[in-house]
């Protein structure tokens, strides 16, 4: 089971360290790239299309600004592209979450929260549990102590 992380910049890599780290811990290979959708679409183009070859079965895609990545990637690949907006501008990002979400028809791209780095690994590891049943469990294991944490606050703040 491979994901692959692409940032349209080194300077998303704040942002992408957090889905590294879930991928990790839930034990999904990953690779991460800097590819540019406006800067090398060649490139990006060659990626997407050949990434599925490459063994990469589900894609984030991180970008700020005009956050065109995710969408270029999903226009040459059939694999789920998981947009990642990046709060890099002036506007706090929601230039980055609509460009991801006015996707046209026949392109999709999910697409988590503003710098929701983490939401978007447990999506791509969701997407990922549908063919790895190791992964659905380790996914109900996650949300069974996400529920025991909340309990055992909610137990010792009302003591």
């Amino acid at each position: 089971m491979k994901a692959a992380i692409v940032m349209g910049s080194k300077s998303d890599y704040p942002v992408v360290e957090r889905a590294e780290s879930v991928l990790k811990e839930f034990g999904v290979d990953f690779e991460t790239r800097i590819i540019s959708a406006h800067r090398t679409p060649r490139i990006a183009e060659a990626f997407a299309a050949n990434a599925e070859q490459n063994g990469i079965e589900v894609i984030i895609a991180a970008a700020g600004k005009a956050a065109h990545l995710g969408g270029v990637l999903a226009a040459y690949t059939a694999m789920p592209v998981i947009g990642l907006p990046v709060k890099s501008s002036t506007l706090d990002g929601l230039d980055s979450l609509l460009s991801m979400v006015q996707m046209p028809k026949g392109v999709p791209v999910a697409t988590v929260a503003i710098d929701g780095a983490e939401n978007a690994a447990l999506l791509a590891v969701q997407i990922l549990s549908v063919k790895y049943p190791e992964l659905r469990a380790r996914m109900k294991d996650y949300k069974k102590k996400m529920e025991e944490d909340i309990v055992k606050q909610d137990t010792e703040f009302n003591g």
